[in-house]
């Protein structure tokens, strides 16, 4: 049964860094696109970054490109979500997604984890 399991969150102040981590069990990753999805409070959820199945090709939303970066190592069956210059908006849950695709698209993603709590604030 495949699990997603995210860590690394946290409390940060502007300007800091985290990266986040989706580490996999139960199904090997190398044939999905895996996302980053964050939930903030009253919003509604929001695709952050994605990642090919072979992470040759990624996409991001627009407010963090140049910031956050997403990557894998499949030997390792996990995701990571690297972000840099954090700002207060950034706060929410972000939660690893997989897509039962080989590139990132606009479908529903078909498995979800738990989530990790990332808050940003002085």
């Amino acid at each position: 049964q495949l699990q997603l399991v995210e860590s690394g969150g946290g409390l940060v102040q502007p300007g800091e860094s985290l990266r986040l981590t989706c580490a996999a069990s139960g199904l090997a990753l190398d044939y999905y696109a895996v996302g980053w999805v964050r939930q903030a409070p009253g919003d509604a959820h929001e695709r952050i970054a994605c990642i090919s199945s072979t992470g040759g090709s990624t996409k991001y939303e627009n407010s963090v490109k140049g910031r956050f970066t997403i990557s894998r190592d499949n030997t390792k069956n996990t995701v990571y979500l690297q972000m840099n210059s954090l700002k207060p908006e950034d706060t929410g849950v972000y939660v690893c997604a997989l897509r039962q695709a080989y590139i990132c698209d606009d479908n529903d993603y078909n498995a979800w984890g738990q989530g990790t709590q990332v808050t940003v604030s002085s």
